[in-house]
């Protein structure tokens, strides 16, 4: 590929984490009240432990694989943060830490310090995980009886992914 190739696929890849992250703090902020500690089983984690959990995981991966790009210190994996603003600050910071992070290696051609071949893969298991637990959020909030009407939710979520030039 070019370079002019390879710069268009660097700002699609990092679009897609940034519409990825964009879905979570919609759906966080779109949570209705009364909901946080909704789960799917008894010893499911909490719809707020879920959100704190995406948090840690993007923060521990950094300090593992690309260690320069780590805040100090790392919130533990279940906190139960119940400040939808607090969460949506976390994803904010912890998604511009991995995507600059994965900027810096694809650019740079370093190798990721400790998990994976490649820096795609990095923001690529972010996406997946992350898609996994938006998916078990939904479950909860369904057996708590509070599903979301796609109307409602999906212009601020799927469409983000699927709309043509989608506003971010």
């Amino acid at each position: 590929m070019s370079e002019s190739s390879d710069s268009s696929l660097l700002g699609a890849v990092l679009d897609s984490w940034d519409r990825n992250n964009r879905i979570l703090v919609n759906l966080l902020r779109a949570l209705p009240p009364g909901v946080h500690d909704a789960r799917v089983t008894a010893t499911s984690p909490s719809v707020v432990e879920m959100f704190a959990h995406m948090i840690y995981v993007r923060l521990i991966f950094i300090s593992e694989d690309a260690p320069e790009w780590a805040a100090p210190g790392s919130p533990p994996e279940w906190l139960r943060e119940t400040d939808p603003e607090r969460l949506a600050a976390g994803l904010e910071s912890s998604a511009r830490a991995v995507g600059g992070a994965v900027e810096d290696y694809l650019r740079s051609g370093k190798p990721m310090q400790q998990h994976y071949d490649h820096p795609l893969l990095f923001i690529q298991h972010m996406i997946w995980h992350e898609g996994y637990h938006h998916g078990q959020i939904k479950v909860a909030l369904k057996v708590a009886g509070y599903p979301f009407d796609d109307e409602q939710i999906g212009p601020l979520t799927w469409d983000l992914f699927i709309d043509k030039q989608a506003r971010l």
